[in-house]
């Protein structure tokens, strides 16, 4: 493992009780780390209970790698336990405009924001096939007049795109709770727009709704956060949770460049955010989702564990 890289075990459960049996399920899983230039899978198992009937392997439209079950005999509960082997390098973008810890990390150049919209737009050359379709509506974003009025005071004209959408991302950490209760998974982005509340799935759908009224490309990344236990206490096993954050794109650096923003802890993200997938919102990426026949209600308990990796001797080691 590189000097520089971080190395993570993670472990992702969901389990599933019915009330009453369940015929058949079909269920689609995005719970294998997709390869980047910057981070490395370098073991992943997922197994269930009961045992699947028939399963198989690809990638979806956006690259990511997928699963698809079938279990086609009556089950009362489901369980899916999917762990990996992450290595993670810095890849902290080298831009004007970008801060880190209060500090610029480029004097470089950098284009504006109008410019890159101007570059995205219907028409231009080249056609940019890639990053247009993160231009959109989606199940869970909305392009619309007040996202974009939202939006506007961060996006000044003549400033750098970078440093707009940092500005935004700093607007949003300051301006809006954290709260577990506020919201569901189905609530409306123009909702936590007008009550300002919600959790990192909603500050990422609002964040992209800003950033697409702006005429920007934009996607949504769903992963997992190292999160620190208080000091003096020892990291929960199950205590982690899934995370969200949005990267943008710039066509003028770098022949394509996206470049990843956490609004929820106003950061960009770097070693400590490990990437699962990437889609236009949540709906592409969920980690679990599928049909059943029967069931009825049901309880659903997720447990994750992030657990940092050392070498000792060359062998890993789990930090405690």
């Amino acid at each position: 493992m590189s000097q520089s890289a971080a190395r993570y075990h993670i472990v992702h459960e969901t389990s599933y009780s019915y009330e009453t049996p369940v015929s058949l399920s079909r269920q689609l899983l995005h719970l294998t780390p997709r390869d980047c230039s910057w981070q490395r899978c370098l073991a992943h198992q997922i197994s269930v209970k009961p045992e699947v009937t028939a399963a198989r392997e690809r990638n979806d439209c956006f690259g990511n790698p997928v699963r698809e079950l079938a279990i086609e005999f009556p089950h009362r509960s489901l369980c899916v336990r999917a762990e990996s082997t992450i290595d993670v390098l810095p890849h902290l973008p080298a831009l004007a405009g970008i801060t880190h810890a209060d500090r610029a990390l480029s004097a470089g150049p950098s284009p504006t924001w109008e410019t890159v919209r101007e570059a995205l737009a219907y028409g231009s050359r080249p056609v940019l096939l890639d990053a247009s379709r993160f231009q959109f509506e989606s199940p869970y974003v909305r392009v619309k007049h007040e996202f974009a009025s939202y939006a506007r005071p961060s996006f000044t004209p003549g400033r750098p795109v970078f440093d707009a959408v940092q500005a935004l991302m700093r607007r949003i950490y300051d301006e809006f709770d954290f709260d577990p209760e506020a919201t569901t998974v189905a609530t409306p982005v123009l909702k936590v727009l007008a009550e300002k509340r919600g959790v990192c799935q909603d500050f990422a759908h609002l964040m992209l709704s800003c950033l697409r009224s702006q005429g920007l490309a934009a996607r949504y990344v769903s992963g997992y956060l190292l999160t620190q236990p208080p000091p003096g206490q020892p990291r929960m096993v199950g205590a982690d949770a899934s995370h969200a954050w949005v990267s943008v794109f710039c066509p003028e650096l770098d022949g394509g460049r996206w470049v990843d923003f956490d609004p929820t802890n106003n950061l960009l993200p770097d070693t400590q955010h490990i990437t699962l997938a990437w889609g236009r919102d949540f709906a592409d990426v969920s980690p679990l989702r599928g049909i059943i026949l029967g069931g009825d209600a049901h309880e659903l308990d997720v447990a994750v564990t992030v657990t940092p990796v050392v070498e000792t001797r060359g062998e890993a080691a789990l930090l405690p």
